[in-house]
């Protein structure tokens, strides 16, 4: 079943790889980026799928941005339409951190991007999102943060053609506290960890509506990010992503997972 998704960070790497995909399955998307005029390849995927993607404008550390979108997103919407899919994609690396020259400023930034914008994204949205409660429950095998080796992609999942809505935030293995064993990127991973912790808080505020929240590694990814000498390429990445994403049931929110669906250590 066709279903409508909003992704930020649109305009570039895994968000545009997400865009894609959504679009060449059937669903209809909305872009979000902080220069919509400049994101030459998204728009081009506007007049590839007419009526099915729209591009809105979204700073996501900024308070002001993210009223803006839930203000717009009525009118893109539709009366009767809501969102089944929110992918908090947009994201900060800064490079070059180094212990004895780490500066506030850098840190503080890193938190407002990775960590405190989608979370407070995903609560101006969650008025604007699908309800999981109307999907009969059972719909998958239960699967949990207990249950670590086990994927996802074994699970049944959605009901016949039917999602769980979810919201998705694409964290990093580097968020991971147990996994850690050197220093590096201090900012990306604390902010990935306080996202983690975002994500786990979510679960909890939307389980009763029945809406999935997942962390979701992405791996090393040929990105401006990740770089060219990364393994994955954005297209597999994604595509692996969707799979758990689309198999996901509310026994897994909340949950660690990589794109595989190999579940996380926090």
């Amino acid at each position: 079943m066709p279903r409508i998704a909003l992704v930020t960070g649109a305009n570039r790497g895994i968000g545009l790889e997400f865009v894609r995909q959504l679009l060449a399955r059937g669903d209809r998307v909305i872009a979000a980026c902080r220069h919509p005029g400049r994101a030459t390849a998204l728009n081009a995927l506007g007049g590839e799928h007419p009526g099915r993607l729209h591009v809105l404008p979204l700073d996501v550390a900024s308070e002001k941005s993210r009223a803006e979108l839930a203000r717009e997103l009525p009118l893109v919407l539709g009366e009767d339409e809501r969102i089944g899919l929110l992918v908090n994609n947009a994201g900060v690396l800064h490079s070059g951190e180094r212990f004895g020259q780490l500066r506030q400023e850098t840190l503080e930034d890193s938190l407002r991007v990775n960590a405190v914008g989608p979370l407070l994204l995903a609560q101006a949205l969650a008025p604007f999102m699908q309800d999981g409660t109307c999907i009969a429950e059972g719909a998958g095998e239960a699967i949990n943060q207990a249950s670590i080796g086990e994927r996802l992609d074994r699970l049944p999942g959605a009901l016949g053609d039917a999602f769980w809505p979810v919201v998705a935030n694409l964290s990093s293995q580097l968020g991971s506290i147990a996994g850690i064993h050197r220093f590096g990127t201090p900012g990306y991973a604390i902010s990935k960890a306080a996202q983690n912790m975002a994500t786990a808080q979510l679960a909890q505020a939307l389980a009763a509506r029945g809406i999935v929240v997942l962390a979701l590694h992405p791996g090393w990814v040929q990105t401006d990010m990740g770089g060219g000498n990364a393994p994955d390429a954005p297209a597999d990445v994604v595509a692996g992503m969707l799979r758990v994403i689309d198999k996901a049931t509310p026994e897994q929110s909340g949950g660690f997972f990589d794109w595989r669906g190999e579940a996380l250590l926090w």
